[in-house]
C-alpha cells in the first residue's frame, strides 16, 4: 500500500533510561493529531526507540484518547539489543528474544496486538525455522497480524520466507533524494561507479514483483533540502535545496511534499516513512501523493541528477 507513515522514534524524550514525563506525552499526543490530520493512519514504532519510551508515551496517548486504536495501524520492530552484555549493539532474533520483545512492546503500547511486526536488523546467528515457529505462535496467539523486515536483502528475504507460513509484507530501508543508493543501483550496473553503493541489486525489484510493500525511513533527508542548516552544505544539497524550493512554489506545496512525492512517484510503490515531531512538518507532508501523481518526468529526472552532483550515465 502506497501512503505515508509516521515514525515515532522523535518521541518519548532522550536515548537514556531517564524517565519520560508528562510533557513528553503531550508532545507524542500532538503529533499523533497532526498525522491523523494529514491522512496518516499507520504508525511505525520499534522497542528501542528512546529506550522504550516512545512506545510508552504513544501507549498513554492511546489509552487517553477513546477510539483511536480502531483508527490507526501500528508496526513496531524487534531484533535489536543495546547497551547490555557489554556490548554497546547486539542483534537477537531468537525466539526466546522475539517472544519477549514482543510483549514488551504490546505492555509498553498499552494494546493488545500489532498490526505488523518488524524484523528490524538480519541476525547472523538466526535460525530462520526458530524465527518462523516464533512469528507463528505470536500470530496464533493474535499479538501480531503480519510481518515485516527492515534493512534486508532479497536474498534474506527468500530465505526466511522459505521456513514462514505468512507472506512478508514489508521491507524498510533507508531511502530518500539524499540516501539514493537504492535508485543509483538500478542504474549503474556495468559502471565501474557501482562499486560506490552497497545496497542489494534486485532488492527493490524483488518486493515488487512479491508484494512486499518498500517503506523508506530517512525519507525527508533530515531536512537538509527543506530548511535545515547542515555546517558544511556540500554545492549538491545547496542546489538541491534551492531546487525543491522552486518546485514546491511551482506545484503550490511543500517542500516536503515534493520529496516525498519524488520518492512515491517511483513504480515501485515507496511508503515513505516521516520521523520529524514537528506537528507544522507533519503538516506539511499531507500533499505528498497529490505530488507524486502531478511530477512531470522531468521534474523527477532533474532532483535526480541535481542531488546526485553529476549527470547520469
Amino acid at each position: 500500500m502506497q501512503e505515508v507513515i509516521y515514525g515515532c522514534m522523535g518521541l518519548g524524550g532522550s536515548w537514556s533510561d531517564e524517565p519520560h514525563n508528562a510533557a513528553h506525552v503531550d508532545q507524542a499526543a500532538a503529533a499523533v493529531q497532526a498525522a491523523l490530520d494529514a491522512g496518516i493512519t499507520l504508525f511505525d514504532h520499534a522497542d528501542i526507540y528512546r529506550s522504550g519510551k516512545a512506545e510508552a508515551v504513544f501507549g498513554e496517548v492511546l489509552a487517553a484518547t477513546p477510539g483511536l486504536r480502531e483508527r490507526i495501524r501500528l508496526q513496531t520492530k524487534c531484533g535489536i539489543r543495546l547497551n547490555e552484555r557489554g556490548l554497546k549493539t547486539h542483534y537477537d532474533l531468537s525466539r526466546e528474544a522475539i517472544l519477549e520483545r514482543v510483549d514488551g512492546s504490546l505492555k509498553r503500547l498499552q494494546t493488545d496486538y500489532v498490526d505488523i511486526l518488524l524484523l528490524h536488523r538480519p541476525d547472523p546467528l538466526a535460525d530462520p525455522a526458530e524465527v518462523a515457529s516464533a512469528v507463528g505462535q505470536l500470530m496464533a496467539e493474535g499479538k501480531v497480524r503480519q510481518l515485516g523486515v527492515s534493512n534486508m536483502s532479497a536474498a534474506q528475504i527468500e530465505a526466511l520466507q522459505d521456513r514462514l507460513e505468512t507472506p512478508v509484507v514489508a521491507n524498510q530501508l533507508e531511502m530518500s533524494l539524499l540516501k539514493r543508493a537504492w535508485l543509483e543501483s538500478q542504474v549503474l550496473v556495468n559502471h565501474a561507479e557501482h562499486l560506490d553503493y552497497s545496497f542489494p541489486h534486485g532488492t527493490l525489484e524483488y518486493c515488487t514483483r512479491n508484494g512486499i510493500t518498500l517503506q523508506a525511513y530517512g525519507s525527508l533527508a533530515k531536512g537538509i533540502y527543506t530548511g535545515a542548516e547542515p555546517e558544511s552544505p556540500t554545492s549538491a544539497e545547496a542546489a538541491t535545496a534551492e531546487l525543491v524550493a522552486d518546485l514546491a512554489g511551482e506545484y503550490g506545496t511543500s517542500g516536503e511534499a515534493i520529496l516525498l512525492g519524488w520518492l512515491m512517484k517511483h513504480p515501485a510503490g515507496i511508503a515513505p516513512v516521516i520521523g520529524t515531531a514537528n506537528p507544522d512538518r507533519i503538516g506539511a507532508c499531507r500533499d505528498a501523493e497529490r505530488v507524486a501523481r502531478a511530477m512531470t518526468r522531468a521534474h523527477w529526472y532533474e532532483l535526480w541528477v541535481t542531488a546526485r552532483g553529476s549527470n547520469i550515465p
